[in-house]
């Protein structure tokens, strides 16, 4: 249960400081959700120090200068399938050179699997928080970046 920006923005710092090094994280939820406070908080960990925001009308949006490259997409205009998965893959292409962290909002959009991927999923609770649901990659998946 996250009752506030701060304990979502300290949930995205946790996903870096305790789980294992990952690739891709997808964030699932409705509008107002907290999925880009969560990317604040992941950028705060990475020590990135420009401001974060939603990139819902740019698409995508790189941070350097922390201890990883971060890549955050956002594919709610998305509407065709085709689109995002075309965008992702792009930006897959360019954050494998630079060994980048890739944050995807809005991954209904997308028509592939993306097995590797570590998912959170935020929802509102009846009492005014969100609830958080951390799902892991299957232990078997393939990681496209090695």
């Amino acid at each position: 249960m996250l009752k506030d920006l701060a304990e979502t923005r300290n949930l995205g710092k946790h996903l870096i400081e305790e789980l294992p090094r990952f690739e891709t994280l997808l964030l699932k939820g409705p509008l107002g959700a907290g999925k880009t406070s969560l990317v604040q908080g992941i950028a705060i960990a990475l020590k990135i120090t420009e401001p974060i925001s939603s990139p819902t009308f740019a698409l995508s949006q790189h941070y350097a200068g922390g201890k990883r490259h971060l890549i955050h997409l956002d594919l709610y205009r998305l509407d065709i399938p085709e689109s995002a998965n075309e965008l992702l893959l792009q930006e897959e292409e360019e954050g494998k050179s630079l060994n980048s962290l890739i944050v995807v909002e809005w991954p209904e959009r997308l028509s592939i699997q993306l097995p590797e991927a570590w998912q959170v999923s935020l929802s509102y609770e009846a009492n005014g928080g969100r609830n958080a649901q951390l799902t892991q990659p299957p232990f078997n998946a393939k990681n496209r970046f090695n």
